[in-house]
């Protein structure tokens, strides 16, 4: 059986995480070089059949830089005003370097809103989803000019988790500006060891874990935290240092370099349990044997043909369970639709969606990436 770092060289979907330390080079600016070297890594990986979501820190630390300010400050409209200017620059230099590989890029910014309600997950999970298949690289950060809390209390490597939960990614890098995860802090302890492989769950990982610097929110304890939140849909993280030479491609490539911290469960059992275990069903839906035979023999997605009957009250993005005729659970599942156009929509071809309610979500009632079998 492979190990973590053996899985990682047959993995097809990566959340990629880079902290403001690297990408402004510990406060001097936003490190043009080093992006450009990223860039070309992740287009490497590209070329190698790996999708990429790039998580971006750097926004304030950059507009703090062509502000002029030297230290963070701490009112929340000099941050806000901060990531305005600085998220100008930030785009553009991975716009630029993206270029040279004919490679187009989209700008997402999200909120941990957006993923605590299940409208907006499905939104830009279907969007996420979409740039991927087009081949584009979505580069994601908080949208910190218009949020507060986050400011305060978020952090980029929790956001690049929850984006590995979004779209389901078989791994979450974090780059940083430390080799990996020491059993102590190697700046004040010589004996530090790191750690080269643990359990994400382990509760012995947090206590080991420093705090972050001055320009960045993080620190290791966020990225332990980060790897147990996307461990739940089963990811592998790899904490490594960004300034280790082709450090993307070395980790594809099951290099003995950074932390790897492991899921226990694999990713369908991990899903299954954060889809039963942290949702409740609320509404249900009635599928015929067709249906049932897609979802169960050929891994289908649940179109709105193969429902015959609905019940409950349930919202976009809500969990429903989906039955057999004798009212047995065939799958728990995130419906795309509220339950008065999924009323107006089931026993009909997708093809008829747009028509019958005037306009044209997904054409699945349940997709099969939000969906799991009993």
């Amino acid at each position: 059986m492979a190990n973590g770092r053996e899985k990682l060289a047959g993995s097809r979907r990566w959340v990629v995480k880079i902290g403001s330390a690297l990408l402004t080079n510990d406060g001097r600016g936003l490190d043009l070089e080093a992006i450009g070297r990223w860039v070309d890594q992740i287009a490497a990986l590209q070329k190698a059949g790996i999708e990429v979501v790039l998580v971006s820190s750097g926004s304030v630390a950059e507009g703090m830089t062509r502000l002029g300010w030297q230290r963070r400050p701490h009112e929340i409209y000099k941050l806000q005003a901060a990531a305005a200017v600085g998220q100008m620059g930030l785009v553009q230099a991975y716009e630029t370097n993206f270029k040279r590989h004919n490679t187009l890029t989209a700008q997402i910014l999200l909120t941990h809103e957006d993923h605590a309600n299940r409208k907006r997950y499905l939104n830009a999970q279907a969007t996420l989803r979409t740039l991927l298949s087009l081949g584009v690289v979505p580069v994601v950060n908080e949208n910190d000019t218009v949020v507060t809390k986050e400011i305060r209390f978020g952090d980029n490597d929790t956001l690049g988790a929850l984006v590995a939960n979004l779209v389901e990614a078989d791994a979450l890098i974090l780059l940083t500006d430390q080799q990996g995860l020491f059993t102590a802090d190697p700046r004040v302890d010589a004996k530090a060891e790191l750690i080269s492989q643990a359990q994400a769950e382990d509760p012995v990982l947090e206590a080991m874990a420093g705090g972050g610097g001055k320009l960045g929110r993080g620190g290791m304890a966020t990225k332990v935290r980060a790897a147990k939140l996307a461990a739940r849909s089963g990811a592998v993280t790899v904490i490594a240092s960004g300034r280790e030479a082709d450090v993307l491609l070395r980790i594809r490539a099951a290099e003995q370099i950074g932390t790897l911290l492991e899921p226990e469960k694999g990713p369908v059992a991990a899903r299954k349990q954060w889809i039963a275990g942290h949702l409740q069903a609320r509404g249900t839906l009635v599928l015929d044997e067709g249906a049932i035979r897609a979802l169960r023999e050929r891994g289908k997605s649940l179109l709105p043909a193969g429902v015959r009957r609905i019940g409950g009250d349930f919202s976009r993005g809500e969990m429903v369970m989906l039955l057999d005729e004798s009212g047995r659970i065939i799958a728990r599942g995130l419906v795309n639709y509220g339950y008065e156009d999924a009323e107006r929509i089931i026993g009909q071809p997708s093809g008829k969606i747009e028509s019958i309610l005037g306009f044209m979500g997904e054409v699945e009632l349940v997709h099969r990436d939000n969906l799991v079998l009993a």
